[in-house]
C-alpha cells in the first residue's frame, strides 16, 4: 500500500505531520519529573476534549480496552446494566459486561436504527434494579448515532442511574458535554475524530460513577481505575509503563484541537459529513443508517445491486489511492463505510466524492459524473 494513500476509514484516520513530530521526540523516565509535568498538563488538556471537570485518564491499550476497563470496575457480579444492541460494536459492548459476570439487559435494535429514548424508558421500568445504562453513543458497524443520548442519560439519572457511554469513533467529531449531559463514564480512543495515532484509550469518571467503583472494587488490575487515581494524585505517574510516544502524539492532537478551536474542529465534522450525503444522495445511491441517526463521522453507503463491494473498494484502492473499509459479518460487501474523522479538508472531502463517482461509473452504474460534486462544492467552499 502506498504511503500517499487517503486513509478514509473509521478509524485509524489521517495523522499530521506535527503529530508524527511529536511522536517521534526522545523518550523520558516515565518516573521522572517531567514526565509528572506533562501527564498533568495532558490529563487537564483531555478535560477539555471531554468538556468535564470530571476525572479522566488514558490508558495505553485500544479503545475496546477503554470499554473492558469500564466493564471491570463499575459493577458487581449480577447486577442489572441495559444495553442497546445495534451493531457490532454495542454487541462488543454487551459482551464485555457479560464477561465480568453483571447481568446484561439488552434491548435489541434492528441495525440501521437508533435506541430511543422510549425504549430505555420501557426497559427501566421493567428493570427499576438496574444499576447502569450502557450505550455506544456512535455505532461504527451501521454509521448510527444515538441523538436520543442526552434525554437518555437524563432519564438513568432521574432513575438512580448512572450511564455508560461508548464515544470512541465520535469523541470530538460531534456533540459530547459529558458534564452538561451527566454522563457518568465516557470512553474514547486516540485514532478518530482527535487524529492521533491508535494505542490509547481515553475515560472519564464521575463523582457517582466512582461511589460503585469503590463499592464494586476493580476486577482488572490493568484497568484498575482506583489505582490509577491513586497513581495521578500521589505520584503524578500511571501505574504501569505508558506508551510514551503516543501520549506525545495524543498531546499535539488535543494542543491543535484546541488551538483551532474545538466547537469549530467538531463543526468541520458536520459540514463535510452534510456534503458527502448530499453528493452521495444525488448519485442515487442510498445510506445504510435512517436518515434521522446518520452519523456525522461514519458515512455508510449501501453498494448497488450488481455491483461487488470488494471490487469497489479495490479499485478506489488501487486506482485513487482511497482506503475505504468494508462492513462487519453479513454486510461485509454490502456496504461501504467512509470515515469522516480528524483532519478533514475540502479537497479530502472533494477527493474522495469524485473517486467514488469514477469507480461507479467504471464499474457500470448509471451516473452522471460531476454531479456529486457539484452538490458539495457550495456546501465546503470555506472549509481549509
Amino acid at each position: 500500500m502506498s504511503t500517499h494513500n487517503l486513509l478514509m476509514i473509521p478509524g485509524p484516520t489521517n495523522v499530521s505531520q506535527r503529530v508524527y513530530t511529536a511522536m517521534s521526540k526522545p523518550l523520558i523516565n516515565h518516573r521522572g519529573e517531567e514526565f509528572r509535568k506533562f501527564y498533568i498538563s495532558l490529563l487537564e488538556n483531555l478535560k477539555k476534549i471531554f468538556q468535564t471537570e470530571n476525572d479522566v485518564f488514558v490508558l495505553t491499550s485500544s479503545g475496546t480496552g477503554g470499554v473492558e476497563c469500564a466493564a471491570s470496575n463499575i459493577l458487581l457480579p449480577n447486577e442489572k446494566i441495559i444495553v442497546p444492541v445495534f451493531g457490532t460494536f454495542s454487541e462488543r459492548f454487551s459482551e464485555a459486561f457479560k464477561t465480568y459476570g453483571c447481568n446484561v439487559i439488552e434491548i435489541k435494535i434492528n441495525p440501521g436504527d437508533a435506541p430511543l429514548l422510549e425504549h430505555i424508558e420501557d426497559t427501566i421500568r421493567k428493570n427499576p434494579d438496574a444499576k447502569a445504562v450502557g450505550i455506544v453513543y456512535n455505532e461504527t458497524s451501521t454509521g448510527v448515532t444515538v441523538r436520543d443520548l442526552p434525554k437518555i442519560c437524563e432519564i438513568a439519572k432521574n432513575n438512580g442511574m448512572i450511564t455508560i457511554v461508548d464515544a470512541i469513533s465520535i469523541l470530538a467529531g460531534d456533540d459530547l458535554p459529558v458534564d452538561k449531559w451527566n454522563i457518568d463514564v465516557c470512553i474514547g480512543a486516540s485514532q478518530k475524530s482527535l487524529a492521533a495515532p491508535p494505542g490509547l484509550a481515553l475515560i472519564s469518571v464521575s463523582k457517582d460513577a466512582w461511589k460503585l467503583i469503590e463499592r464494586a472494587k476493580p476486577r482488572s488490575d490493568y484497568f484498575n481505575l482506583i489505582k490509577y487515581r491513586e497513581y495521578r494524585d500521589k505520584q503524578r505517574e500511571t501505574p504501569f509503563t505508558p506508551a510514551i510516544n503516543l501520549f506525545y502524539a495524543l498531546d499535539e492532537a488535543i494542543k491543535m484541537i484546541l488551538e483551532y478551536g474545538l466547537e469549530k474542529w467538531i463543526e468541520r465534522h458536520k459540514i463535510s459529513s452534510k456534503a458527502y450525503y448530499l453528493a452521495f444522495s444525488s448519485m442515487g445511491l442510498s445510506f445504510f443508517a435512517k436518515e434521522y441517526c446518520r452519523s456525522n463521522t461514519v458515512i455508510a453507503i449501501n453498494v448497488p445491486n450488481g455491483i461487488s463491494g470488494k471490487t469497489f473498494r479495490e479499485l478506489l484502492l488501487n486506482k485513487y489511492g482511497i482506503v475505504v473499509a468494508s462492513g462487519f459479518g453479513e454486510l461485509k460487501d454490502k456496504i461501504i463505510r467512509i470515515g469522516n474523522m480528524g483532519i478533514i479538508n475540502a479537497r479530502n472531502v472533494l477527493t474522495v466524492i469524485s473517486s467514488i463517482e469514477s469507480s461507479l461509473y467504471e464499474l457500470g452504474y448509471n451516473i452522471n459524473l460531476g454531479i456529486g460534486i457539484s452538490k458539495a462544492i457550495p456546501i465546503i467552499k470555506d472549509l481549509k
